[in-house]
């Protein structure tokens, strides 16, 4: 019996978990529109009730350790390749386009985060590693950045640990608030709410489950095209920003810290570019041959269910994989510097998103 089949065997229970999950979501989410609200569109989103019941699940049985082998699959790789899959709605105009007013945005909330990061430490007393942590996890990747980060900057597993849990709380809280709110707040505008979905919500999956939720509750497919855009450039900042942190923190010393480039470039970001190649080859190639159009037209919309199945998937995973008890025995000093940073960087996104609004609408 081969490796691969029973790598295959070992993550199959997890994965067939988080799929039964999002089954039963996109059920609920039914019951909840037909036969309770007697609505085309239940008030509680497909994703939204995924994360739930996965945090229910999560915390009221203990996954079993095989469970989780596929559950960590799930939320590291049918993430990536939902996320890729959510390329097939995009034109390569709309991306440059949205790429191009997402950047400036992007650097001026990564500054405001160390900025401010600086100035917490010295009022709340945590570990220099760990703000730097805090820091790059609120304003880059989250999880990802995160642990990218630690071993340059030599940090240790409790300072990683918590820098996680950080991240986990206030994006879990964002991305289930921020959809509603940028919808109120920006008065449907689609591409302001994209942005601040896409600059103010941590992690990749959260963003991409924040656009989810708001796409499926106000019908905007742009909101989420452009958080997701949004969030891809972030995660490129990656290259940037691990060096940087490497300097600043072994500056005036020898330190053997190595990092690779390679490793931290996030490559799925690259998938996600080649399928908006593919859908506009494709959309030249059979607008020519209009009699092979309709299989062409059913292809795309069956990779953007499948875009949908699978971030729903990595949500439900996520949520399992969150144990609140874990939570509360962090203390609450670096929660503090993490609640602050990321209710800065909402604000920073919405002010600037604001500001420079009459330029882009």
């Amino acid at each position: 019996m081969s490796s691969k089949f029973l790598y295959l065997k070992k993550i199959f229970p997890g994965v067939a978990l988080a799929l039964i999950f999002y089954l039963f979501s996109q059920g609920i989410n039914n019951v909840l529109a037909i036969e309770i609200f007697g609505t085309p569109k239940s008030p509680i989103s497909t994703v939204l009730i995924a994360i739930i019941l996965g945090i229910i699940m999560g915390n009221a049985f203990t996954p079993r350790p095989g469970m989780m082998l596929g559950l960590d699959f799930t939320q590291q790789y049918i993430l990536k390749l939902g996320i890729i899959c959510l390329g097939i709605r995009l034109s390569f105009d709309e991306f440059i386009k949205f790429g191009s007013i997402a950047i400036p945005l992007i650097i001026v909330c990564i500054l405001a985060v160390l900025i401010l990061i600086k100035l917490l430490i010295k009022k709340v007393p945590i570990s220099s590693k760990m703000s730097y942590l805090i820091a790059i996890g609120t304003s880059v990747c989250g999880a990802t950045a995160i642990v990218a980060t630690a071993p340059v900057i030599n940090a240790k597993k409790t300072e990683i640990a918590y820098a996680i849990a950080n991240i986990t709380l206030f994006g879990v809280i964002a991305m289930i608030v921020y959809p509603y709110f940028a919808e109120w707040f920006f008065n449907e505008n689609e591409l302001k709410a994209g942005l601040f979905l896409g600059t103010a919500i941590h992690e990749t999956s959260q963003v991409a489950a924040a656009g989810l939720i708001y796409d499926q509750q106000f019908n905007s497919p742009e909101t989420l095209n452009v958080a997701t855009v949004t969030k891809l450039i972030r995660n490129t900042f990656l290259v940037i920003m691990i060096p940087l942190f490497a300097f600043l923190y072994n500056r005036g010393e020898m330190r053997g810290n190595s990092y690779s480039i390679l490793d931290i470039f996030p490559y799925f970001v690259l998938g996600f570019i080649g399928m908006i190649i593919i859908r506009n080859l494709g959309d030249q190639i059979f607008s020519i041959e209009s009699e092979n159009q309709i299989y062409w037209i059913n292809l795309i919309e069956i990779i953007k269910i499948l875009a949908t199945t699978f971030l729903t998937m990595a949500m439900a995973a996520v949520g399992i994989s969150i144990n609140l008890g874990e939570l509360r025995l962090m203390g609450y000093k670096p929660f503090i510097v993490g609640l602050i940073a990321a209710v800065t960087v909402g604000f920073i996104s919405l002010i600037y998103i604001q500001t420079i609004s009459k330029f882009f609408t």
